[in-house]
């Protein structure tokens, strides 16, 4: 190409720019199915787009050492509205149909003798055109991609806080929820060291595992503890064993699962009062359910524990009659000794076990474990201690 403007051509090229426009565009509508299916508005807004592209090319060729300004020369002609709606793929068939109807009319537009040179620009320029909008779409990625990171923790903050359902759903669908069912909220140590910078990683490696996983992920770091809220997983321990990779090393725990977002706050204070409990469980298994640490909650004060231990365990034994309580109370008190809590019972050891077994039926706690047994001494002494009150 020849370093000195092609003065005629360009002159031709800008006053074709309008036809040129309106050929594009009908050929994108002949070839295009997505173009077919735009409103009318953002298909008026891309005749305008290949005018301010052409118009673009111009410029470009009068200094073809400047690289085209594709926000402000060529897509800035756009509302924002119509750039969120096309994607990098859908902006580079637009680009290659455009260039090839301008190259199809480079004999009418090119004056005597420039043909070839304007073919040959019109091949550069599509070259960086692509390039420039290929990092037009990058920036914009990454912007958005930091924006759906900050709006991720102030989702994750409100669920804790238990703000309105109204307030959570709407935050919820900016991030693109999918309302999958049911829900559950999990609490763990963040990788170590939590900079601002490695925030962001940590949240972005954790939600890209549960989407392979089939999980819908929501997470956010609040200084050493990463939280994440897990959509579709109907089993949410066994969902959350395939995340721990992400985790720092310590306890995780698990809040139980709840039908939609609206429930998460729930799911979220049991994980919580279960994160200031485990602690008291060394040999707590990881993750672990926040149902499991019923007996540790409630030694940290927590409310709800006592409530689910008398509701889950203390009532369903008393609804059943006094003799299941006393065989309980007489085995926990014996040290666990069946032939012991039978002579003090002045039954059969065989009556006993059948009584056992009926509590753990009841209960879902068996007396004979250890670590039931200690949930099932609190029920009986919150229990009494209730039905005094």
């Amino acid at each position: 190409m020849t370093t000195a403007p092609l003065t005629a051509t360009l002159r031709r090229l800008e006053r074709a720019s309008g036809a040129l426009a309106t050929r594009s565009v009908a050929r994108m509508d002949d070839t295009l199915p997505w173009f077919r299916s735009l409103p009318a508005d953002q298909r008026s807004w891309v005749t305008l787009v290949v005018q301010a592209g052409i118009g673009s090319l111009v410029q470009w060729m009068r200094s073809p050492v400047m690289r085209p300004k594709v926000t402000g020369d060529v897509f800035g002609a756009a509302p924002r509205e119509m750039a969120r709606s096309v994607t990098l793929q859908q902006a580079l068939a637009m680009v290659k149909i455009t260039v090839e109807v301008a190259e199809e009319q480079a004999g009418e537009l090119a004056a005597p003798g420039e043909e070839s040179e304007l073919r040959e620009a019109i091949l550069r320029y599509s070259r960086e055109i692509a390039f420039a909008t290929a990092e037009v779409y990058a920036r914009a990625a990454e912007t958005r991609g930091a924006w759906d990171l900050r709006l991720q923790a102030l989702l994750v903050d409100a669920l804790l806080r238990g703000d309105p359902a109204d307030a959570l759903a709407s935050r919820a669908a900016a991030l693109g929820w999918t309302d999958l069912s049911p829900v559950a909220v999990v609490i763990g140590t963040a990788p170590s060291p939590a900079t601002v910078t490695d925030s962001d990683q940590i949240v972005d490696s954790l939600v890209h595992t549960g989407r392979r996983a089939g999980l819908d992920v929501l997470a956010g770091v609040q200084g050493q503890r990463l939280v994440a809220v897990l959509g579709g997983a109907d089993d949410p321990v066994r969902a959350t064993q395939m995340l721990l990779a992400e985790f720092g090393p310590g306890p995780v725990v698990v809040g139980h699962a709840v039908p939609t977002l609206s429930g998460a706050p729930e799911s979220a204070r049991a994980a919580e009062a279960g994160w200031r409990a485990v602690a008291a469980w060394p040999a707590a298994p990881r993750p672990v359910a926040a149902a499991d640490l019923l007996p540790e909650r409630v030694l940290a004060g927590d409310t709800e524990a006592r409530r689910r231990l008398v509701s889950d365990v203390y009532k369903p034994l008393d609804a059943a009659g006094p003799t299941l309580v006393e065989t309980l109370s007489v085995y926990l008190d014996s040290g666990g000794a069946l032939e012991g809590t039978a002579r003090m019972l002045f039954v059969h050891p065989n009556t006993v076990r059948y009584r056992l077994r009926r509590i753990g039926e009841i209960t879902g706690l068996v007396p004979t474990n250890p670590r039931d047994a200690f949930s099932l001494r609190l029920a009986l002494a919150i229990g009494r201690m209730h039905g005094q009150s």
